[in-house]
């Protein structure tokens, strides 16, 4: 139980350490942080594995003038860094379109990170999308990156976004606006830079109208769309 061992220990790969004599209940929260340390590799891993999938243009199927004309527009599109929301109806391929318009773009080579939106309990929202500091809430031992932070430098496809509670539309709001957001938890500004695609099958003006989605994250949304039928 010596500072230099404990250095030592950490140095060669060590998550964490104990000082003998030590209560049970450290060691379970030992073995907690490490269990929580290694469920975060392995979700790096995933996300990382994900930004193999090749997504081309040409994968989308369709030989008719309006098909020719979405996929010129995403060749169009793809290589700038222009936020786009694509509408359309499940199964209409919203994801390859979004995959293919990170492929062509600059940051091809950076992450390329997805979240359903409507697959997140409201309550875990949040944190799943900007991470939460140490001690935020129970269970928080570490301090946790969001998929803004795995998406900096790359792009971020935010699925199914006409699902989005209210209250976090404020703050995708802002993130988008400044690129800049607070972790759950967190007193300093996190700083990303990245590209936001976004799909909804839902017919967000009528949203709008009914005050279940934001106007101003719409237009901040919808700089480019493309529409799938």
């Amino acid at each position: 139980a010596t500072p230099k061992l404990a250095v030592e220990a950490i140095q060669n790969g060590a998550v964490d350490y104990l000082s003998k004599p030590f209560a049970p209940e450290e060691l379970l929260h030992a073995i907690e942080r490490c269990h929580e340390r290694y469920l975060l590799i392995q979700e790096n891993t995933d996300l990382r594995a994900r930004t193999a999938d090749v997504y081309e243009v040409d994968q989308i199927v369709g030989d008719c003038p309006k098909v020719d004309e979405m996929r010129q527009l995403i060749r169009t599109v793809g290589p700038t860094d222009a936020t786009v929301l694509i509408l359309g109806e499940s199964g209409t391929g919203k994801e390859l379109i979004a995959g293919s318009l990170h492929m062509l773009s600059k940051r091809r080579n950076k992450n390329y990170i997805r979240i359903n939106c409507a697959a997140i309990p409201e309550s875990l929202l949040e944190s799943e999308l900007f991470g939460h500091e140490k001690g935020a809430f129970t269970g928080a031992y570490q301090t946790s990156e969001g998929k803004f932070d795995l998406a900096n430098a790359g792009t971020l496809f935010l699925d199914e976004i006409g699902e989005m509670p209210l209250d976090m539309q404020v703050k995708i709001l802002r993130a988008l606006q400044e690129r800049r957001f607070y972790r759950v938890g967190g007193q300093k500004e996190v700083s990303v830079d990245i590209r936001v695609i976004s799909a909804t099958n839902r017919e967000l003006k009528q949203s709008i109208e009914d005050g279940a989605f934001r106007e101003d994250l719409y237009f901040r949304l919808a700089v480019v769309k493309i529409s799938v039928h």
